[in-house]
């Protein structure tokens, strides 16, 4: 019984100094907010008579809490800004692989200069289309 209590306790000794160091360590948690709902719009607004529609589920990373607070109370600012945007792009834009990457990162762009214009700070890491949907 002796032996079985110390074994315990000695698989338990480097999971305390992990979380210890975890502690210590002060590293802003990553946090990821969804905008939502959903953007949905129009698209390729070309003169042609076909509507053209596009549906995009978005998230944002951010560190830590008070990046996170900041970005929802700019949300209807964000959420404006991209559905300009998307309301820009062309039929290639939107069904070329390297250009939905090419969108994502002018996209990410534009929400770090939202950020900087009302916070001071980009504070947006990344931007991540978690749904891209076009018809």
């Amino acid at each position: 019984m002796k032996a079985w209590i110390v074994l315990m306790l000695a698989l338990a000794l480097p999971m305390a100094v992990q979380a210890e160091e975890a502690k210590e360590g002060d590293v802003p948690k990553v946090s990821y907010i969804s905008l939502t709902p959903p953007l949905v719009g129009n698209y390729g607004l070309d003169g042609s008579p076909k509507l053209r529609v596009y549906k995009a589920d978005i998230a944002l990373r951010v560190a830590g809490p008070q990046a996170a607070k900041a970005v929802k109370d700019n949300e209807p600012l964000i959420r404006n800004q991209l559905v300009a945007l998307f309301a820009q792009q062309t039929t290639e834009t939107m069904n070329n692989v390297d250009a939905k990457e090419k969108l994502r990162q002018e996209a990410l762009k534009q929400t770090q200069q939202v950020m900087s214009d009302e916070t001071g700070k980009p504070i947006v890491d990344d931007l991540l289309f978690n749904n891209l949907i076009i018809q």
